[in-house]
Formats: C-alpha cells, structure tokens, sequence
C-alpha cells in the first residue's frame, strides 16, 4: 500500500535518526532532502572537530534547517571527548561548587565547542535531582540532590547553551533522579505522590522553562498518580497537561531515545512508541543509536497509519511538525571562532575536589585503579588518573579477583591510592580497601558518585565529584602526582 507522501513528510519532520560511521551514508543525506527533522551524532560518528565540522556541513547541504543533535554534558557523558574524556567537569561537580557563574561559563564553553563544529541542539542538561545514592543511570549527572541547587544551575546552564546559539534539552521529564533502574532496560516507576514530584523532582523544571529551555526530553519512567501504567513519554497528563498547561512550556518535547526498553517494549514496538509519544504531545523523537534506512521508514509508514486510522489526529502531528520547524529555526549557527580559555574546565575541575582527612604521607604511591563498568548512557569513555601522572606507577584490578596482601607487596614502603566509580556499591570493592587500610597507608579517590560510606583506616578520602579528563587532572593535581 502507498504512503500519502505529505503525510510522510511530516512523520519525518518529527524524526531525529542517526546513522554509523564519521561520513554520513546516502540514505541518510536523501531522508533529510524528504523532510527528516535531523540526525543525533553519537561517538562513534566523532573522529576530531575538523571531521564532525565536515560532517555537519555535509548534512547542512542536504538540509540548510537540519536538527543536529547530541549528548554533550560535559563529565561523564562526553560524545566530542568520547577518545580521552570531556574536557569539562560534569554537573555534580558544579553543584558542588555551587557557583552559577560558572555553570554557566563552562556550558557557554561547551556550546561554543558544538557551534564550531556545527551542531545545534544539545541533549542536555541534566535537570534530574538525583535523590537516590544508587541510581544507575543519573548520579554525576546531576546537579545534585537539593531541588533548589538543582534549579539555579539548570537555568544557568540552559543560559550558557543557548547565549552561544545552541539550543538546549533539559532532561528527563519529570525526573528520573530517585530511580535505582535504567530505563535503557526496564521501565522504572517512581512510586510517590505528585505533591512530592512538585516539592522535589519538578522544580529544576519550571526553572528551565521560565529560562527559556527551547526543548524539554521526556523519560521512560513510570510514575503511577501522574501517567497511570504507562511511562511519562506516552503520557498526555505528564507532557500535555504538567509541562505545557501548568508549566506553560512552549518550546519542543523531545523524547529520550524510543528504541530503550523503558519505551519499545512497553508499546510493543519503537513504531507505536512513536504514535503513542506524538499523540501524548511529543515533538520530536529520538529513535536511538541503532539506526538504519529500513527502521527510519517503518517508524514514518506507522506515523502515517497512526495518522489515518484514528490513533493520531492530523492536527496534533502538523503541530509536532511545525513545533520542529520553530526550533531548527531558532538554532542560528556560530562562525568557528577562537576557543574560550581552554582551561576552564580544568580549574572548574579543581575547585570542586573534596579532601577529608589528610593528605600528608602519601608521596610517590601505588595508584590502584578498580575496574568500573559504565552507563549506556556513558559508554565506554577513558577515566581515572593514568594520563596525568608524573611517572607514577599504576595497576588496574578487578577488586573482587585482587588480593590485598599482593598488592601490598608490590607497593613494598610507598602508601597507595585507590581509584574507583560508586565504590560504595561493590561489597568487593569496599573489602579491599579496608583490608589494606589495616596494615597500609591507603588513601581513596572517589570519582563517581558520592556515598556517606568511609572506609575504616585510610588517610585521606578524595571526591573528585566526576570522572571526566578534567576531573582526574585535578585529582592528581590535588594529591601532587600530575606532570607539570
């Protein structure tokens, strides 16, 4: 059966896709010449500035309005810097600062950075008040745990994107901060009232509205008073009646990615995900990272089936589309220009460190790095001290396979310095340093994020708040073991 060709052109106006490798193949440059909103660069499209400005430019032609998006928080999660780690601190390390001046400095830096290489929306901020100490899929990319805090520096944040001509995505509506489930793999449910989501999860929201966010991502969470059984991204309550009408937020809704599970499975398929998520009131759609031409089409054919057979009205997916348009509109591309002062990262990195305890006595250690895991949302991104170290010995170990009286033989009279992530939730992990800590001079730098858990006996106790490049040069600067 033939699909009516305008009624695709506005599915694809609602579409962000994406695509593998650093040049873009043909079928993604001729869905932009039919009406594909945009595409979402991930790493592993990223070799260097000059090629994504190649590759941006190249997409530019084929669509001067396009919607280049990407996942740029600085910290932890890094697409540009995804070779060596971000440049920049991420949000829990500017909540700790607590400096909006600087939240919104180093996000100006960061936009900057994406305007020079020609990509005008930004995935981010991070907006989520991160309530829960185990979160899996928030943590450091969060402001932080007090609503308040969280508010002023998302506003600031989203001031510092957008001054720079890059619009910002505040994320993830209405907050996926007290979840201990990642909706890349299930469909989590924040189990509270909504009075409580006002008083605690919502705030950071308002504040970005009334800063002019020109896009809000919905999440694939569940939270029963609010959306029923469904997640917030299907749900007219949570994007139609919160966000637009009691919010009175005006720009785009996007959607976090469709192909996670928190979304396809729960609408049995990324092509209802889409009918279901643009009938609540999203604008744009992100499909994901696995992307091909067949997959982009079967979710446009089911836009349109939606559109004919009562599922979607006509209506709402021409608003959708024209909400698109507004925003590709807004973006207003930045000439390359000098880089702002490339070490502002690294000082924002330094001032965010926290020592307990003392750090005398721990000249010319053992670096004992623990193996951590990461977030899809992460990926798989460089961490830890090794690239600023001035000549100082490193291992890296699974804790749970290590043995503490090896370790401490190798270390012979030097103390050691133990690097891990959210080394609070591996019982491993907090065995062996306290094992080593009984009969060793131990100091601990945590670079995920924080717990309350002290480990009994060490000398000091390092948070970084982070664990971007920037992060671990100031953690070596801090403990004097950085290369000039």
């Amino acid at each position: 059966m033939a699909i009516d060709p305008g009624l695709r052109r506005l599915a694809l106006r609602t579409l962000l896709a994406a695509f593998p490798g650093t040049t873009a193949p043909e079928w993604a440059v001729r869905l932009l010449d039919d009406g594909l909103a945009g595409h979402t660069l991930f790493g592993g499209n990223v070799a260097d500035p000059q090629q994504v400005a190649a590759l941006t430019a190249e997409l530019r032609r084929a669509r001067p309005d396009v919607l280049v998006a990407i996942d740029e928080e600085g910290g932890d999660v890094t697409r540009l810097a995804h070779l060596t780690g971000s440049p920049y601190p991420g949000n829990a390390a500017l909540g700790r600062v607590d400096d909006v001046d600087l939240t919104r400095s180093v996000y100006a830096a960061i936009g900057a950075d994406l305007a020079a290489t020609g990509i005008n929306l930004d995935l981010a901020p991070t907006v989520d008040v991160n309530t829960a100490d185990d979160n899996p899929i928030i943590g450091t990319r969060s402001f932080g745990a007090d609503p308040a805090r969280v508010a002023r520096h998302a506003a600031a944040a989203i001031d510092g994107l957008q001054g720079v001509g890059v619009a910002a995505c505040a994320k993830h509506f209405p907050g996926h901060g007290a979840t201990v489930a990642d909706s890349h793999l299930e469909l989590p449910t924040v189990d509270a009232p909504l009075s409580v989501l006002r008083r605690r999860d919502l705030p950071p929201f308002a504040a970005v509205v009334a800063a002019g966010a020109q896009a809000v991502m919905t999440a694939h969470i569940r939270v029963p008073e609010l959306t029923g059984d469904d997640p917030a991204t299907f749900s007219s309550a949570a994007i139609t009646g919160l966000l637009r009408h009691e919010y009175g937020f005006r720009g785009v809704v996007v959607t976090d990615a469709l192909e996670m599970r928190g979304a396809a499975e729960t609408a049995g398929g990324i092509g209802n995900a889409a009918v279901r998520a643009l009938a609540a009131g999203a604008d744009l759609l992100c499909i994901g990272a696995e992307v091909d031409h067949a997959l982009v089409e079967a979710i446009a054919a089911e836009i349109v089936a939606g559109a004919s057979d009562g599922r979607l009205a006509l209506a709402r997916l021409e608003e959708a589309a024209a909400h698109t348009a507004a925003l590709a509109a807004w973006t207003r591309p930045t000439d390359p220009r000098t880089p702002l002062d490339a070490t502002l990262g690294y000082a924002a990195a330094r001032r965010a460190v926290q020592v307990e305890g003392s750090l005398a006595g721990l000249a010319g250690p053992l670096v004992v790095q623990l193996e951590s895991g990461h977030s899809i949302a992460e990926g798989r991104v460089p961490w830890g001290l090794q690239p600023h170290l001035n000549g100082t010995e490193q291992v890296t170990i699974v804790a749970a396979e290590a043995s503490p009286e090896a370790l401490a033989t190798r270390a012979g009279s030097r103390p050691i310095v133990v690097v891990g992530r959210h080394t609070h939730r591996a019982p491993a992990a907090r065995d062996l340093i306290e094992r080593l800590a009984a009969a060793h001079t131990v100091a601990v730098v945590e670079m995920g994020w924080p717990s309350t858990w002290r480990p009994a006996g060490v000398r000091a106790f390092v948070t970084t708040y982070g664990a971007s490049h920037a992060n671990g040069r100031a953690a070596a600067e801090t403990l004097g073991l950085a290369v000039d």
